[in-house]
């Protein structure tokens, strides 16, 4: 029957998945224990674009200048025309340290056509970070905080294996309920579609932009950040610039992690739908082709299961079992219930859902945005 070989189909999606996809549902690529940094330190500046971030500047800020690093360590802020005080709260945080000598704020000016916002703001902070010709450059949110060895752990994974880009998946808020449902599951969905060992060994290019450890001679040669000026997923595309100079690294972390808060389904809608269409490069057809795929490998096997029979419901039940000891480590890092495994198709079609309003909204506005701006593809 057809909804056999429905079934025999979602078994051979997840059989992949499991044996053949770098081990991604492990979840065990992370950066576990401590680092030495070979003297002399090199010298790193951290750029951080800001846009209306009152809310976590202070203690982002504050944890970049707290950092244990023995070399020489500044701060670029590019304030993005922020009108909620941004600039000044974060120059309190570095007065309170004493410490303001090593923070420089750039008033950003607005972009120029064929620039996201978050890649000119980057683009004037580096402009500004390289006249201090450091080795490295920190590439950070202004929603990222760092314990205060994250630089040093980075700085000595770079040189023990010659990086050009050494990136850590920041731990993202997990406190809501719409944070516990989407959350865990955004951090799979990602190593799936980018195995880290893959990325740690092989030819597939990601990062994670909040917390990028740069390599200034290789994004020189990369053509710099104009390289990626039009791209919404700027971190993967800097990762696919970058991966051509030399090895990058990505792992998880419990050294970095996110304060910006998703209270609402509706804020992490806005959150997926801002890049989710752009991950399928704007095409309807792999639009398709996504929403068939996650229907097979998710949708179908419940279904089967809840109203099939024989050899289809059998099949349907081993992959949905399958599906909830994948989804298990990542929901272990996030110290999360084990029953959310169970939970994991409805939630793929809660992602299915965000995807599509993704490619409904960049038809209704022309462009991909980024802090409310719109920037029309050239």
């Amino acid at each position: 029957m057809w909804y056999d070989l429905i079934a025999a189909a979602a078994l051979a999606g997840w059989l992949y998945l499991i044996v053949a996809r770098g081990a991604f549902w492990l979840a065990s690529v992370r950066d576990d224990g401590s680092a030495l940094v070979r003297p002399p330190a090199p010298t790193v500046v951290a750029v951080v674009p800001a846009r209306n971030e009152a809310a976590g500047i202070a203690e982002s800020i504050g944890s970049l200048l707290d950092q244990d690093y023995a070399g020489a360590f500044s701060i670029v802020l590019v304030d993005d025309q922020s009108d909620d005080g941004t600039a000044a709260i974060a120059l309190r945080a570095a007065q309170m340290r004493g410490a303001s000598g090593r923070l420089s704020i750039v008033s950003g000016q607005a972009p120029p056509t064929g620039w996201m916002g978050k890649t000119w703001a980057q683009q004037q902070g580096v402009e500004l970070a390289l006249r201090q010709s450091p080795s490295y450059l920190l590439l950070t949110d202004a929603d990222i905080v760092h314990a205060p060895d994250t630089l040093a752990w980075l700085v000595a994974q770079a040189q023990s294996k010659a990086l050009v880009l050494t990136s850590l998946m920041a731990k993202l808020n997990c406190e809501s309920f719409a944070e516990r449902m989407l959350v865990p599951a955004f951090i799979f969905f990602f190593q799936m579609l980018f195995p880290f060992r893959w990325v740690n060994r092989q030819a597939t290019a990601a990062a994670a932009g909040g917390c990028m450890l740069v390599q200034c001679d290789a994004l020189a040669r990369a053509g710099g950040i104009a390289a990626i000026r039009d791209a919404v997923i700027d971190d993967c595309a800097l990762a696919g610039k970058l991966k051509p100079c030399g090895p990058i690294w990505l792992g998880l972390t419990e050294r970095v992690r996110s304060i910006r808060p998703y209270p609402r389904l509706g804020d992490i809608r806005k959150m997926v739908a801002r890049s989710a269409y752009a991950q399928l490069k704007y095409s309807p057809i792999a639009l398709v082709g996504m929403v068939t795929g996650l229907a097979l490998v998710y949708a179908a096997p419940v279904l089967l299961t809840l109203f099939g029979s024989g050899l289809a419901q059998k099949l349907g039940l081993v992959s949905w079992v399958l599906m909830a000891v994948a989804f298990a480590p990542t929901l272990r890092f996030y110290r999360m219930s084990l029953w959310w495994a169970v939970a994991l198709p409805a939630i793929a079609v809660v992602y299915m859902a965000f995807t599509i309003d993704s490619a409904v909204q960049h038809a209704r506005r022309g462009g991909a945005t980024w802090k409310g701006r719109i920037a029309l593809r050239t």
